[in-house]
């Protein structure tokens, strides 16, 4: 870049976007990188405040902002993802479906810590959908060296930084514990809310079994799901520490691979995540906690989207949930656009 006059830079092309700001009327580019300064846009720019302008110079080593946003969008972008035009050196990335949106946060902090460039995104581990803005990227300075650009792609690693995993259909098997209910002495509330979580993903309800608080019923009526083709087991109710409480035992009876019993969440400290391997297939098996039933949001809406999505959910995700892990139950819920389960 070399600096000149605005009243002499005519013929000249500017190596940056210039924004013009009108307050509750406009904000955005008055004249593109790449522009040709022509007599009559001499005015524009001293109204926005341009007595002196950098003009572009290619120098051997260096990249425009331009160059560099591309490079970054090249570390980010992946499968069901679309890019914006360049505006004022920035980039940014939308989804192109209902999913799981995944960061490899090693990465994306290796890279913004390399200083002179920054990609911002939205929290991974939580469902996006269509049309949801995923992240942004630019470098700061006007002109970076290429050789950072190396150190980025470097600091990256070979694979991209983000990830849209998509919904799988799945068959779901439900199974009601408790002898007050399997009796008919109370009606059963937990069925239906569950029901109606999983109706917001591509889903078929293979049935409800009621079983009483035997675990060997409990352990048979989850195998008979299984045999039926069941690609997720929910279990409900009989999950505390009480003596008639048998869930967690009859899930691992299974066979089951419990991943954890209990996790750092509240509502949902007695949530039980495991996996059944069926014909080279995990299947996720899920006790859920009493709250489930009657608190607005808990535990289960965050470990249900990345079941749908075939995310296998790990020990150590479900220790990291202890921070952002309270609901802070608010009078209006704005969840997912809250730090409920930001933690992982």
């Amino acid at each position: 870049m070399k600096l000149i006059e605005t009243k002499n830079a005519v013929g000249h092309v500017l190596c940056h976007d210039i924004t013009q700001i009108i307050k509750g009327e406009k904000k955005g580019p008055v004249f593109r990188k790449g522009h040709i300064v022509r007599e009559e846009d001499i005015p524009v720019l001293l109204s926005v405040g341009k007595e002196n302008l950098y003009v572009w110079e290619k120098q051997e080593g260096m990249l425009h902002e331009n160059e560099g946003a591309e490079i970054l969008r090249d570390i980010c972008i992946n499968r069901y993802m679309s890019e914006s035009d360049i505006k004022e050196g920035k980039i940014e990335l939308t989804a192109e479906i209902d999913g799981v949106f995944k960061v490899k946060k090693e990465g994306l902090f290796a890279v913004n810590a390399l200083g002179e460039m920054m990609i911002a995104t939205r929290h991974g581990n939580f469902p996006v959908k269509k049309g949801d803005k995923l992240a942004g990227m630019r470098i700061i300075p006007l002109v970076i060296a290429q050789e950072k650009m190396e150190k980025a792609k470097k600091a990256a690693g070979e694979e991209p930084l983000l990830e849209i995993l998509p919904y799988h259909k799945k068959k779901v098997g439900i199974v009601t514990t408790g002898n007050e209910v399997y009796k008919g002495l109370i009606k059963d509330t937990f069925g239906p809310v569950i029901k109606e979580k999983l109706h917001e993903f591509p889903t078929e309800i293979l049935g409800q079994t009621y079983v009483d608080d035997k675990k060997e019923h409990i352990t048979q009526a989850i195998l008979e799901f299984l045999e039926k083709g069941a690609d997720l087991v929910v279990c409900t109710g009989g999950m505390s520490v009480d003596p008639d409480d048998c869930t967690p035992g009859a899930i691992m009876n299974t066979g089951a691979e419990v991943v954890s019993y209990g996790s750092p969440v509240l509502p949902g400290a007695m949530l039980l995540v495991s996996y059944y391997e069926k014909e080279g297939r995990m299947i996720p098996i899920l006790g859920l906690p009493g709250c489930v039933m009657y608190a607005n949001r808990t535990v289960f809406d965050l470990v249900l989207p990345r079941v749908m999505a075939d995310d296998r959910i790990t020990r150590e995700e479900l220790a990291a949930l202890g921070e952002g892990g309270l609901c802070l139950n608010c009078e209006v819920c704005t969840f997912p656009n809250c730090g409920f389960g930001k933690g992982w």
